[in-house]
C-alpha cells in the first residue's frame, strides 16, 4: 500500500503511515543484506553489509521506540517501492557472474535502497517537526544520518575499490595527451593575455 491512501486524512494519519512505511522497508532490507554479504567477493564490500546489518537491526529498534512515543502499535505496511527495489537487486545478483561485475551491481542496488530509506526519513522528520513531535524527529534523525554515511560509503567504494577502472579512466573522448595539450594551449593563452600590447611608433 503506498502512501496515498483513503485512510490518510491528517498529517497524523500521514505521518504514522509514513512510520509504517519504513518500519515494513527496514525488515524488508534486514532480511535482504545476508544475501547481499553472500553474493559480495571482495571482503571490504563484505564487512560494510555485515555492519550495516547490524545498523538496520538498531534503527528498527529506533522505529519501535518512536511508535512507542505515538503511542502506537508497532507494525509495517506492505511498499511495493521497496520491495520492487529489493527484487530488481535480487534478480541481477542472479544473473551475473562475473565477479567483479557483480560487485558493482550489488552496490549499485544497495545505493538504490539506500537513497529510497534517505526520502522516506526525510519526509519523516519534517511531519514530525511540524506537528510538535521534536522527541520522534529526534530519533529518526540518527537513523538518517546512518542512512547518509553508508550512502557515502558506498558511493566511494564504488568509485575506488569496487570499480577501480571506472574510477581511473579519463573521460570519455579525453586522454591524458589531448588533456595536456588542452591545459598547455591555454596556459599560453594566459600568458599572452597577460603581456602588455606593444605601442605603435
Amino acid at each position: 500500500m503506498g502512501l496515498f491512501t483513503k485512510d490518510i486524512k491528517t498529517l497524523d494519519d500521514l505521518f504514522l503511515h509514513g512510520l509504517q512505511d519504513i518500519y515494513y522497508a527496514e525488515n524488508q532490507i534486514a532480511k535482504a543484506l545476508p544475501k547481499m554479504i553472500e553474493n559480495a567477493s571482495k571482503t571490504e564490500l563484505k564487512k560494510g553489509f555485515e555492519t550495516h546489518l547490524a545498523e538496520t537491526e538498531n534503527q528498527v529498534k529506533r522505529l519501535e521506540q518512536v511508535f512507542e512515543m505515538l503511542p502506537a502499535e508497532a507494525s509495517g505496511k506492505k511498499c511495493p517501492a521497496i520491495d520492487g527495489i529489493l527484487k530488481e537487486g535480487d534478480e541481477v545478483m542472479g544473473e551475473v557472474a562475473d565477479d567483479d561485475v557483480r560487485d558493482v551491481a550489488i552496490v549499485a542496488a544497495a545505493q538504490a535502497v539506500e537513497h529510497y530509506e534517505i526520502t522516506r526519513y526525510g519526509a519523516l522528520i519534517a511531519w514530525a517537526t511540524e506537528l510538535g513531535r521534536g522527541d520522534c524527529a529526534a530519533v529518526l534523525k540518527k537513523n538518517l544520518a546512518e542512512e547518509k554515511a553508508t550512502d557515502a560509503k558506498l558511493n566511494a567504494m564504488a568509485e575506488k575499490r569496487v570499480n577501480p577502472r571506472a574510477a581511473a579512466q579519463p573521460r570519455r573522448g579525453v586522454t591524458r595527451k589531448t588533456a595536456a595539450a588542452a591545459r598547455s594551449r591555454t596556459s599560453k593563452k594566459k600568458t599572452a593575455a597577460r603581456k602588455p600590447a606593444r605601442r605603435r611608433a
